[in-house]
């Protein structure tokens, strides 16, 4: 076999026996890495420890990528005020999170015939988030539907960056707000502490004082007596 060392250098080819060997010297795993090859390809590694730094390499690529969602919401063309601005909240949150969202108004029965209701609607929507969206696709029948294609702003990268810098701006916040009330806490231990001391030393003197006035008292008794 072809054998690789730790540090990528090439030992070159040695009988299994001597790479076996050399693994058990520096205690170190033999590991395949191009079994196709002519004579295959091992090289002496940390195999638990290239195993972990894969993951953790993966996990950060996972972390770093940018999956585009269309989300759907759809609507009524004579929708109440309350819940027009419970949906619009929904798009507002799926704009900010760097999501497409897909715009269905539903027509029923004689709605069908009043296709301009559906498309001020989708107008009025556009509009009212035209800070956090545009339309990427024009409203347009499809069927008894009418369908309109709303695109963020911000890529879905920068939104997860902005998410990931608020979520640690407040796990710091909040890390804070427990450092200082702990401080606030010690100081407030530290404080009943001297106080318990200075009470503790005028009940002493106290104490003392009255002793002593017992014995200035106490000769003037027994002159008394006899």
């Amino acid at each position: 076999m072809r054998l690789v060392g730790p540090s990528g250098e090439q030992v070159g080819i040695v009988p299994l026996a001597k790479a076996l060997e050399l693994a058990q010297e520096y205690d170190l795993d033999l590991v395949e890495v191009a079994a196709t090859a002519r004579p295959p390809v091992c090289k002496l590694m940390d195999y638990g420890k290239f195993k972990y730094e894969s993951a953790m390499k993966a996990r950060e690529a996972r972390k770093n990528q940018a999956h585009t969602v269309i989300k759907e919401m759809k609507l009524r063309p004579k929708i109440d005020p309350h819940d027009y601005d419970t949906k619009k909240g929904h798009v507002v949150r799926f704009l900010k999170q760097g999501d497409k969202v897909k715009i269905t108004i539903m027509f029923r029965g004689r709605e069908q015939s009043r296709p301009e209701l559906g498309f001020r609607l989708l107008q009025r929507l556009a509009d009212d988030v035209q800070e956090l969206g545009f339309v990427e696709s024009a409203p347009k029948q499809d069927g008894r539907n009418m369908i309109m294609v709303l695109g963020p702003h911000k890529k879905k990268t920068e939104a997860m960056a902005e998410a990931r810098a608020l979520a640690d701006a407040r796990k710091a916040e909040r890390q804070g707000r427990t450092a200082t009330d702990s401080a606030e806490a010690q100081d407030g231990i530290e404080a009943d502490e001297a106080a318990a001391e200075v009470l503790e030393a005028d009940e002493a003197v106290e104490a003392v004082e009255a002793d002593e006035a017992a014995e200035v008292e106490q000769p003037a008794e027994t002159a008394q007596d006899a």
